[in-house]
Order: C-alpha cells, then structure tokens, then sequence
C-alpha cells in the first residue's frame, strides 16, 4: 500500500511542566535540573528534525499532540510517534490492524551519562524498545518505508472480557488485575481453558496475593522481567502471566507463572469487594467487583509497528 498521508504523534514538547512554578523551579539538584532542561531540549530538537524530513518527502502530514488523541485514527496510511515507547503504547489504544505505527526514540539513554551520573540519581532516559527510529537514521528508515523495502511485523495484543462482553481497549504490552489499594490483599482463581471448553489443569488456581499480570511478548521485556519473568521472542503469540507476591501458594506454586498458547485463554474469577484492571500501565482502567469475570486471550487485533529487527534485517539483503 502506498503511503501517502501520515500522522504525527508527538509526547508533549515541554514534558516536564513542573520545572517552573511562578518564575522558581522546584527542582534545587542544580545537575538534575540541567539533566531535565536536556531532555526537554533534546526531544524538542527531535520533533523540529522530523518535521523538517517530512516537509521533504511526497507524504501529506498533520502533528498532533499525544494529550489532544481522543478518537480512533482512521484516514491516514501511517503513524508516526515521537517520544519513547509510552507515546506508542498510547497511540496503539486508537490503532486497529490497519494502520502501521513507527515509533521515533527522541531522547535515547546515553550510556555515559548515567555511568557519570549514577551516585547522583538515575539518569537514564527513554528505552524504544518498540522504537525503530532515531534522529540518527529517522529519514533513512522513513525511506525504506515509502519505498515499500520494508513492511511492518505484526505484533500481538490482548483482548478481555468482563462478564463475557469485550473491553475495547486492547492492551499492547500487558493488563495487571489488582486490588486499587496497593497493600490490600486480591482475592481471586484462574484457569487455563482451550478454545473449545477444556482445560489444560485439572483444577482452579486459587490465589491469595498482590494480583495477576499478564503480557504480550512485546511486554514481556517491561514490567514482567523485571518481576523475574522471562522474555519473550517479539512476534509471539503466547501470552505469559504472573501471580504478584502469592501468599502461601503450596502446591500450586508452579503454577503462578507460566504462558498460554493462542488456542488457549484465561478465565479469572474475582473475589475482592474491588479490584481494577490496569491495560497498559495507567493507559486504561476498568473497574471489577466481587463475583466477576474476566476473559483473557490474544484474539484482539495486531499491531502493526515497524520494528528495529525487521528494518535491520531488510538491509542486510541490499
């Protein structure tokens, strides 16, 4: 498909709006202070850069702030995302199949930095994991995909149901079923289940614990690796889930962590007076309560993004 009309999602150009409060900043690390002023600089470098390659291809483009999306984006053959991997993640929620998305890192983690900087504070900066671009290489890879030498891997989701209708929010990276107050207790029981009605153990997973997560292979390098679970190669369909903190497992221990294949799907019953489901870190949010149910499976539509593998890999050819 030729792409001739673009959108460009842009994270907000002054991001950290709490430097200034009245003409005093309430930043006093006078290195903290000039580490967030380079951020904000350098990811408003970056959105200029952009702008300026687009200006130069045959594409129609229109910018738009990640704050101001509030619809579905329809009528345009491609999104473009400036930010980190947040910014994508937040444009996959307005996203169906039909749409690729490439995402632009403008502010990568400079390595020296936060070596120089690490007895100070953490200074790292944006990951990309689902980036493919940078400014270094944004109008060569922006090349390959007007000239149709690379095409964009489709990347799995999650779809949920509660009390057997869909959510419509599709997570990208992985939905977290918790209690809304951190230090309370959730109450709940899984079971894995074929398609077809059986189930792959003989019984309920019962659970007394911080609550349940679940990721998609492109998730499985955020929260759920740094719970301890394992990544995942990025285009597959598996979806990998993780007790939180269970409270006596027993015998069911084993059972706390592990995958599910796409011809398979959790089934959880909730047992807390409250409990929320979190798509996508604090990107949607819905409420649950004693007595539901929620369906989980990768039966949600795919993203298709342009990724760093898949463009490296195309290269290699020519």
């Amino acid at each position: 498909m030729a792409i001739r009309k673009l959108l460009l999602l842009l994270k907000p150009i002054d991001p950290y709006p709490f430097l200034q409060t009245e003409g005093a900043s309430l930043i006093k690390n006078p290195q903290v202070l000039k580490y967030l002023e380079s951020r904000c600089k350098v990811h408003k470098n970056a959105i200029n850069f952009c702008q300026e390659i687009l200006s130069k291809k045959p594409v129609e483009w229109k910018p738009i702030s990640r704050n101001d999306l509030a619809h579905p984006i329809r009528d345009v053959d491609m999104v473009i995302t400036v930010g980190g991997d947040g910014t994508l993640l937040h444009a996959s929620h307005f996203i169906d199949d039909s749409v690729p998305v490439l995402g632009v890192n403008s502010d990568p983690t400079q390595a020296h930095e936060v070596e120089e900087l690490s007895d100070q504070f953490d200074a790292s900066r944006s990951t990309g994991h689902l980036c493919a671009a940078t400014v270094e290489n944004f109008e060569q890879v922006l090349d390959d995909i007007l000239f149709g030498r690379v095409i964009p891997s489709k990347v799995s989701r999650i779809s949920l149901k509660l009390n057997s209708e869909p959510l419509l929010s599709h997570a990208l990276n992985d939905v977290l079923i918790a209690h809304p107050c951190p230090a309370a207790v959730s109450r709940f029981s899984f079971k894995i289940k074929n398609k077809d009605g059986e189930t792959r153990h003989n019984k309920t997973v019962n659970c007394r614990s911080s609550g349940l997560r679940v990721c998609t292979a492109a998730g499985s390098t955020a929260a759920m690796q740094s719970a301890g679970g394992f990544v995942m190669p990025i285009l597959s369909r598996d979806l990998q889930f993780m007790v939180r903190e269970p409270i006596s497992p027993g015998l069911t221990a084993s059972l706390m962590h592990s995958a599910f294949k796409p011809d398979q799907l959790m089934e959880v019953n909730w047992y807390s007076d409250h409990g929320t489901i979190y798509i996508d870190g604090c990107q949607v949010r819905h409420n649950v309560q004693l007595g539901d149910t929620i369906e989980i499976s990768s039966d949600a539509p795919v993203l298709n993004v342009f990724l760093a593998h898949g463009i490296s890999q195309i290269r290699s050819r020519y």
